[in-house]
């Protein structure tokens, strides 16, 4: 009997990025006839298991290696005889008693798991392994891993330690699709993008690791189209025949997470599996997610056998699904105190929202509000939307007020975020704001196509306004870069640094409520430097909405003039 090899947990080092990887957990074994032997414990590292996780059967890769992907793939495998190895412990006078009082055996038979499972993990399917804790979930996973050429298992994929979450999910794509991606997995918090793997809880990194595993494994997105699909989302562009198929095994599903987020990020890779093409298997004790996960086939686990069943009700998934959680839920006016709980929640946390209008929240079945949206007034002068509506606002303050409003803020709990409910709350609110004509300017427009959605045009993207480029450049001829870690000092210690940020942040509050200089001025050396930068970074995404086919009609003849 082959030796027990425990989970180890490294630190390695491919192309000058440190890797902390937990490895697989596949025993050694061997093959007699049929069946599948593990001769190891519930640890271990299977000979042909990469560093990535992904199987490769010619050689073992080096800790942080990615494996290729095999090109030949059937995707409906017949598995072998599953088991559990016989357990023989050093006998001792205490395990004699043991097994003398309670008439067991000193050495425990093997127990059989499954005999010829057969799975189909065609591309858009997933498959749920469901049981008890010590059913064989893991063992029947470890199985598949050994038999299925290009599967991924999600907990062995390593994870870079030395770079931000934002740096390791889809490295070689564009931001937008990382972005993505992590808010479908449940991280969709910037403020968590920022952080290194080893400073996420133990559920955060769970989904950290999930949202790399995808980014690496089977067809990619195209980050181009995750941005406009009204109809069906996220699109997949053309993908070659390597990996075609392969699963993405993951263990422990929502073991860690509470029901909400388990609920949604189940639903959330059911969109991406549909979207994306991705073939999935998962592994889980928990009974409360296969509504969202529509698994089209389920495999129960129990002491006494293995039963697979198709689920005929899985199909595709429906645009306007919602998670179980938010089913039946309702949209109501609210205030500022619903606007307050959520602040918290948004990046802008710290901003003044000006002269607001209008909030509405979206409340689920038991009346707790899961978004909430507002509507403002907006400045005077916006280039965007004059160009969108051929000057009709220029110099009119008075028709301003009565006919546009601004959507400042839509947050939605971190929870249920990339669940579709944003889109929802937008699209039945704007007609209720009682205006011509509805904006928007979204940092997040370029990942989330959210407004889209709900019928807002997407006019284009804003440039930083020539007088703050120029304030830009006279602050970098002072040596004081907005993202350098010491810009914070070079306000506060800075005299001439310190009036060209005042100045830009009034300029900026002025254009959107009144009294914009004195604000600034009340301002810390910390909060200025954080307002400015997200002057500068920001290149938000113009939207507008208008309520009649005329408004509609100026709307296109300006942006085609």
């Amino acid at each position: 009997m082959g030796t027990n090899e425990t989970i180890a947990r490294q630190t390695a080092v491919a192309g000058g990025i440190r890797y902390e990887s937990c490895e697989a957990t596949i025993g050694k074994g061997r093959a007699e006839g049929n069946k599948v032997v593990r001769t190891g414990g519930s640890g271990g590292r299977s000979s042909g298991l990469s560093g990535s996780g992904c199987l490769d059967s010619t050689r073992r890769k080096r800790p942080g290696e990615l494996a290729s992907v095999v090109d030949a793939y059937d995707a409906r495998a017949l598995l072998p005889v599953i088991e559990t190895p016989p357990c023989r412990p050093v006998r001792s006078p205490r395990l004699t008693e043991v097994a003398l009082r309670f008439g067991l055996p000193l050495t425990a038979p093997a127990r059989r798991i499954a005999t010829g499972l057969k799975l189909d993990s065609s591309p858009g399917t997933i498959t749920l392994i469901k049981g008890p804790s010590g059913a064989g979930k893991t063992l029947l996973l470890e199985a598949m891993a050994r038999h299925l050429p290009g599967s991924r298992l999600v907990h062995a994929c390593p994870f870079p330690i030395d770079v931000s979450i934002i740096d390791a999910v889809a490295p070689t794509r564009g931001i937008d699709e990382a972005m993505g991606l992590l808010t479908a997995c449940g991280l969709g918090e910037p403020s968590l993008w920022l952080r290194r793997f080893d400073q996420l809880s133990e559920g955060e990194r769970f989904r950290a690791r999930l949202a790399r595993a995808i980014s690496m494994h089977g067809r990619a997105a195209d980050p181009c189209a995750l941005l406009r699909d009204h109809e069906s989302g996220w699109r997949s562009r053309p993908s070659s025949s390597r990996g075609r198929g392969a699963p993405l095994l993951c263990d422990e599903f929502g073991a860690g997470l509470h029901t909400r987020i388990a609920q949604a990020l189940a639903f959330n890779l059911r969109k991406l599996a549909t979207r994306q093409r991705l073939a999935i298997v998962l592994a889980t004790c928990r009974d409360d997610i296969e509504r969202d996960l529509r698994p089209d086939r389920i495999i129960h686990l129990s002491g006494h056998g293995c039963q697979s069943t198709a689920c005929a009700s899985a199909a595709r998934f429906e645009p306007d699904a919602v998670p179980s959680f938010a089913e039946g839920f309702c949209i109501e006016p609210g205030d500022l105190r619903d606007y307050a709980r959520f602040a918290p929640m948004h990046y802008r946390r710290r901003e003044n929202l000006g002269f607001v209008d209008k909030v509405f929240a979206l409340r689920g079945r038991d009346g707790e509000p899961l978004a909430v949206v507002v509507y403002g007034h907006a400045s005077l002068e916006l280039r965007p939307r004059n160009r969108a509506t051929g000057g009709r606002f220029v110099a009119n303050a008075k028709r301003l007020n009565e006919e546009l409003r601004v959507l400042k803020r839509l947050i939605v709990h971190p929870d249920a975020r990339g669940c579709g409910l944003g889109h929802r709350l937008v699209r039945e609110t704007l007609p209720q704001t009682g205006v011509r004509f509805v904006e928007c300017l979204s940092a997040m427009g370029l990942v989330n196509p959210v407004f889209e959605k709900a019928g807002m045009r997407r006019v284009g993207v804003c440039e930083l306004p020539a007088g703050q480029e120029r304030i830009l450049q006279r602050l970098r001829k002072l040596g004081a870069d907005p993202l350098d870690a010491g810009f914070v000092d070079a306000v506060r210690d800075n005299e001439s640094v310190g009036k060209l940020v005042s100045q830009a942040v009034g300029d900026w509050y002025r254009s959107i409520t009144a009294g914009g200089e004195a604000r600034a001025q009340r301002l810390s050396a910390r909060a200025l430097a954080q307002t400015y930068r997200q002057i500068v970074g920001s290149r938000p995404v113009y939207y507008l909405w208008a309520a009649d086919d005329e408004g509609n009609q100026l709307i296109e003849a300006s942006l085609h003039a």
